[in-house]
């Protein structure tokens, strides 16, 4: 059950490194397409975390956020492996996973995340983001659901 798990945390990281790399070939850094009267595309770099969290912190910040991945990462295959039975907390896993290692391959090899996906209302712009932050949030939400189940799954649960 893990390989499944594991797989699906893979197609999250191919799907986003093609997005990134499609978009990349495409635009120009900062070129802007306008799609719907609330979505854009745009290629953004991101140097920072969620919502360019620490983005100005003088390249101490790459290295910072990649340990955390790395450490998340292996924190969750942890977890995939004690509860890979557990359907929705094993999805939920998976994608915060994929999501992870897909911003992470970035952060490696830019220096940066890219960021392509812009919602707006009017003048008020959410910042840019990419699937693999839509994993990750996809997979918060169903952690987040899972815990209303009331099953236990870190050190204490038996």
């Amino acid at each position: 059950m893990l390989n499944r798990w594991l797989g699906l945390s893979a197609l999250v990281i191919l799907l986003d490194q093609l997005s990134k790399l499609w978009i990349s070939s495409r635009f120009v850094f900062g070129e802007n397409l306008h799609v719907l009267d609330v979505f854009d595309l745009v290629l953004a770099h991101n140097t920072g975390a969620a919502f360019s969290f620490l983005h100005d912190a003088g390249g101490m910040q790459r290295w910072l956020f990649s340990i955390i991945a790395t450490v998340a990462s292996v924190w969750i295959v942890v977890l995939l492996r004690k509860h890979a039975g557990q359907t929705l907390f094993a999805l939920a896993l998976s994608l915060v996973l994929g999501g992870a290692l897909g911003n992470l391959i970035d952060r490696i090899a830019y220096g940066y995340v890219v960021d392509f996906l812009s919602f707006h209302w009017g003048e008020y712009y959410f910042p840019a983001f990419n699937l693999a932050d839509s994993a990750i949030t996809g997979g918060a939400f169903l952690l987040i659901l899972d815990s209303f189940k009331g099953i236990k799954h870190g050190p204490a649960a038996g």
